[in-house]
């Protein structure tokens, strides 16, 4: 009898893992407004998958911003406690990558604000695990030799050193459009501006970010 229990339970929890794994599967397979969806109604298994979406790509974003990885993983905590109690309110009309953007890049804009150091900090080294999928700028390539690896490496190294010399407001368009391939439309949600302010920024930022490389590539 006791065996035929243990069996029984066994069953039992490999049923449930089993089921787990399909939920995650079936949840994972959904579009983001689905995901929000079934949130909102009542599946909190569909917020893991937003984070899960969301967590790595917010975080490089912010971190360009503001140049400091810790702050910048503090900062994407707090962007999912405000996604947490503030997703009912959610126009889902509105695509949530935007929406969940947005909230980060202000968390960031208040950062440098609130800094009692000068806001435009040189952006750190630029880590490996940088999504790939999500960037237009390419920095590794394992069919390149040694050598132009070195050189890339090298060019990396100035463009976090001359993106982090922008001021504030070229820097964030610059990063969403340079580094992170955001569009123009997606930019202007994502900072709250007009089309005419984000292309008239991003036309500044990428001149200024000419202007301050040119020696450096000498």
């Amino acid at each position: 009898m006791g065996a035929k229990l243990v069996r029984d339970a066994e069953h039992d929890e490999t049923a449930a893992a089993q089921g787990a794994r399909e939920r995650r599967r079936k949840i994972g397979a959904l579009g983001d407004s689905d995901v929000v969806q079934a949130f909102l109604d009542g599946d909190e298994r569909a917020f893991g998958e937003l984070v899960r979406r969301y967590d790595g790509r917010l975080l490089n974003f912010v971190y360009r911003t503001i140049g400091d990885r810790e702050r910048a993983q503090d900062l994407v905590q707090e962007t999912f406690v405000r996604v947490y109690r503030h997703l009912h309110r959610f126009d889902q009309s509105k695509k949530f990558s935007t929406w969940v953007y947005t909230i980060a890049g202000n968390l960031a804009k208040n950062e440098l604000r609130n800094r009692s150091r000068n806001p435009l900090v040189l952006f750190q080294t630029i880590r490996k695990n940088w999504d790939a999928d999500h960037r237009p700028l390419e920095w590794e390539d394992s069919s390149y030799k040694p050598d132009d690896l070195y050189r890339k490496r090298h060019l990396r190294s100035l463009v976090e050193q001359v993106v982090g010399e922008l001021p504030e407001h070229h820097r964030i368009v610059f990063v969403l459009r340079e580094l992170e391939g955001k569009t123009y439309e997606e930019i202007a949600n994502i900072t709250a501006c007009n089309l005419g302010t984000v292309k008239s920024r991003l036309n500044r930022a990428r001149n200024n970010f000419a202007r301050l490389i040119a020696p450096l590539l000498d």
